[in-house]
């Protein structure tokens, strides 16, 4: 459980060990159809990002792919994925057309984790009803933090699943558009968090809207977002959602705002290493 996300680096340790005969195996997530860097990688019609040597993207086809292999429900909207080569950190690209959102709210953090911790437990019938563990939000990594120059918000939510030892850590940037909201979302461990947000952040730069889509181009008569940057934080749809009590709408937007790889990577990682235990000579299953 401690080789979260670098579960694919150890996966072709064992291709190696196994010999020649399994040299040519990958992983199921390594069979995607990544594109290596550097290319640039297309966010919809709405923005681009550059990806450098030694990291990887992935289109929406790959990406649902990815998120059946790992046990994370795909949401209603494409994704599009950044990785590391080593997968030390995974990041998830998609867009929200939610209009154009004000950013002169305050943001209460205490207020924010809270409702986020009541949602996720809310929203984990809906995770017990797909045969999926329970998820539990065991506090900030670090609050959210709003950037005037920028117009971005991020912040970074500690996870845990049930019957797991370690934990997971979303970290979540949201880049305001004049259309809608660019949601990023980091997936990586607590011993790597820093790094590999600090890695993540360094690729932001390479990160912009199309023409005519970003936030300082709005024009009146746009359309504007019903809340603010608070609800982002708490999921925007579900955030409204709870004001109105519709708490099915808010256990399965949560559902789908969680990412865990911990789950998946250990049970398609289990599934490689008795395949290719199944070509060696002799072997008895």
């Amino acid at each position: 459980m401690a080789a979260v996300l670098a579960a694919a680096c150890l996966f072709a340790s064992d291709v190696s060990a196994q010999g020649a005969s399994s040299q040519d195996q990958k992983s199921p997530i390594d069979s995607l159809p990544w594109q290596a860097g550097p290319m640039v990688g297309h966010i919809g019609n709405t923005a681009t990002i550059n990806v450098p040597e030694g990291y990887k993207f992935l289109g929406p086809a790959g990406a649902k792919e990815f998120n059946r292999l790992t046990e994370n429900p795909s949401p209603d909207v494409d994704e599009y994925l950044l990785a590391k080569q080593d997968y030390s950190w995974i990041a998830f690209f998609s867009f929200n057309n939610s209009g154009y959102v004000k950013d002169d709210e305050k943001l209460d953090a205490d207020e924010l984790l809270k409702s986020t911790t009541e949602g996720t437990e809310a929203s984990n019938e809906e995770r017990k009803d797909n045969g999926w563990q329970p998820v539990h939000v065991t506090g900030w990594a670090f609050k959210p933090q709003y950037d005037q120059g920028l117009k971005s918000l991020e912040w970074a939510f500690r996870l845990k699943g049930e019957g797991s030892d370690g934990e997971s850590i979303n970290y979540n940037t949201r880049l305001l558009g004049r259309r809608g909201v660019i949601e990023v979302l980091v997936l990586t461990t607590p011993e790597n968090l820093q790094a590999g947000v600090a890695d993540f952040k360094t690729k932001l730069p390479g990160f912009t809207f199309n023409a005519g889509e970003k936030y300082a181009e709005f024009r009146d008569g746009d359309k504007v977002a019903e809340y603010g940057l608070a609800a982002l934080v708490t999921g925007g749809a579900a955030a409204i959602a709870a004001k109105k009590g519709l708490f099915t709408v808010i256990g399965v937007f949560l559902l789908k705002m969680w990412k865990l790889v911990l789950v998946g990577f250990a049970a398609f990682g289990a599934a490689i290493k008795k395949l290719f235990r199944k070509k060696q000579p002799g072997t008895v299953e």
